[in-house]
């Protein structure tokens, strides 16, 4: 979790409520299972999440590389 979701709310949705399952009711004894469409967007967040942690790099390079030399030096 990054610190800043915990401060800022969420986008609109980041978060399902008729999708989400993970509340067990009263007579249920087994874990739920996910399922094919759960496991699908869990790997589209995982894809958004490493495309975003790259271009947060490429950012952080550029920021902190080290200045170019001048011309005729």
């Amino acid at each position: 979790m990054i610190l800043n979701e915990i401060y800022q709310r969420e986008p609109d949705g980041y978060q399902d409520v008729a999708q989400d399952n993970s509340q067990p009711q009263k007579n249920q004894l087994r874990k739920t299972r996910l399922t094919l469409r759960q496991l699908s967007k869990l790997r589209q967040m995982n894809d958004v999440r490493t495309y975003e942690y790259k271009e947060k790099l490429k950012d952080i390079r550029k920021q902190y590389a080290p200045p170019a030399a001048p011309p005729g030096l």
